[in-house]
């Protein structure tokens, strides 16, 4: 008897509030509430930007996964110092140019399969509230006015750096301001800023003016989700300042306000230094997913845990697309062989042996997943398995040539092991939106492209390898195909003949 699957081990995150891995109950039962720092849309976005909103995609659908209703705000930080620089150097509206950006940035996130939240508020619809909040916080002494701004006054609140650990003393200015030497204390920060000539601005207690960097989130996490909520993620650069002022700034208006748990990610890196837009080291998704199948790029993403570092490379990226291209290679092949049997009602149980492996790999899975999201390591198993599962079909089939179907319990099997791994794809987000002959189709486009070749020209040089063959020129065969290797296109010569499909360039 096949033995039954374990239940689903709960779930832990890793908390950067206590430093610590943290059992995950969500505030009310069957519900999380989750807010994830968005982008401010001056221009296109880089894979940075797809690290983290892939990491909390994986979050979101994980916790779909496990049954519960799911809140997921993302905001939009569409009024800000860089916006107004862009929008005056290219001659539009602030408004105009953010909207623009923050279209390119939703279809960014579609391309990489990464669910839409379920809402995405932005700054300038939420001034009301974000006065509110400051008002709130100027009535508990936490903050003063001067000249039009409104800073937050840090020697009024004890837990600042609580989240970041940080030393006063040791405290930088952000990277996004000036030091300002009116103010009472070099580390206290705005909350509004008085508008100044040629800038958007809106009415306020304290005069014309715009919202500061922080006070945009404290405002719309409290209202779309309440003073105390589950989960509050970004990238690992916002801890400080921008999530430590948040904290700040929330507290000091609301004592009871609450995050249960902090995450975040980590940063993309190119030659070891952080990638960003400030240092021009960046490149833009649409810059990768030009060469590299949007899903490649994901899967490129999810090899390295959350929390760490990924580095970027073109290596990297290649052996994720001969990644992506084995799995949907793999599962197509299952589908083409499961296909006769798909209208029929195969009564006979799936054999213990397999029904095991199933088991076992859902087990796996979960545990991986329940161990603050360990998506590493585990797909490419979970593929190799499959890929033995085919070749046996394939040794069964030359056994039994006179048969035209494989015995009922093997295809049981097959499709155990199909939904299977598919099901476990699907929550990671790697399923093609297309079908699977139309994602390797567009992998081996995209390869042909990174090698600056053409489908006609790669079949000329087949050809002419076909030739040097027939005619025992192998030394000629042999070269065409190592150079062929070199640009990542590898040739597997077949009874019908000569076939290709991409591979991570070979060394010449």
């Amino acid at each position: 008897m096949a033995e039954s699957a374990k239940p689903t081990p709960q779930l832990e995150l890793f908390n950067s509030m206590t430093k610590k891995k943290e059992l995950f109950e969500p505030l009310v039962e069957g519900k999380v509430r989750m807010y994830v720092c968005g982008v401010t849309p001056y221009d296109f976005s880089h894979i940075g930007h797809a690290r983290a909103y892939v990491a909390f995609d994986v979050l979101y659908r994980y916790l779909k996964f496990l049954g519960y209703e799911v809140e997921y705000v993302r905001n939009f930080t569409d009024i800000d110092d860089k916006i107004i620089k862009r929008a005056n150097e290219a001659g539009e509206t602030v408004t105009s140019l953010s909207s623009r950006f923050i279209n390119e940035f939703l279809l960014d996130m579609a391309q990489l399969q990464c669910l839409p939240p379920t809402c995405e508020p932005r700054v300038t619809d939420h001034i009301e509230h974000i006065i509110e909040l400051i008002t709130k916080i100027m009535e508990n002494g936490k903050a003063y006015a001067m000249e039009g701004d409104v800073y937050f006054s840090v020697d009024t609140f004890p837990e600042y750096l609580s989240l970041s650990g940080r030393k006063l003393d040791h405290n930088l200015a952000g990277s996004r301001v000036a030091v300002d030497t009116r103010k009472r204390n070099p580390a206290d920060f705005a909350l509004w800023k008085a508008a100044k000539e040629g800038e958007p601005f809106w009415d306020s207690p304290w005069g014309r003016g715009r919202p500061g960097w922080h006070i945009e989130c404290s405002a719309m996490s409290a209202h779309y989700l309440g003073h105390v909520f589950d989960i509050h993620g970004g990238g690992k650069d916002l801890i400080f300042p921008h999530h430590e002022n948040e904290l700040a700034q929330s507290r000091a208006a609301y004592p009871e306000s609450e995050v249960k748990c902090w995450m975040h990610n980590g940063f993309v890196n190119k030659d070891d230094q952080k990638m960003s837009k400030s240092d021009k080291n960046f490149f833009t998704i649409r810059d990768i997913i030009d060469l590299y199948h949007p899903m490649a790029l994901r899967f490129f993403l999810m090899r390295t845990h959350y929390r760490g570092d990924v580095n970027h490379s073109d290596k990297a990226l290649e052996i994720a697309s001969d990644r992506v291209y084995y799995i949907y290679q793999t599962l197509y092949d299952c589908e083409e062989v499961l296909s006769q049997y798909r209208g029929e009602n195969i009564s006979v149980p799936v054999p213990v042996e397999e029904q095991d492996m199933v088991n076992k790999h859902h087990s796996e899975f979960l545990e991986s997943m329940a161990d603050d999201l360990r998506t590493t390591d585990k797909l490419q198993q979970k593929l190799e398995q499959q890929k033995k599962k085919q070749q046996q079909q394939k040794q069964q089939k030359q056994k039994q040539q006179q048969a035209q179907k494989q015995p009922e319990e093997y295809i049981q099997a097959m499709f155990a092991l199909e939904t299977e791994i598919k099901n476990k794809i699907s929550i990671l987000g790697l399923m093609p939106p297309s079908s699977l002959a139309e994602a390797l189709k567009q992998l081996k486009d995209k390869a042909l492209k990174r090698a600056g070749l053409t489908e006609e020209l790669l079949q000329e040089q087949i050809e002419q390898r076909t030739a040097a063959r027939k005619n025992k020129q192998f030394d000629v065969s042999d070269q065409i195909r190592k150079q062929l290797g070199s640009k990542g296109i590898a040739l597997m010569d077949e009874p019908t003949g000569t076939v290709w499909r991409p591979c991570e360039p070979e060394s010449e």
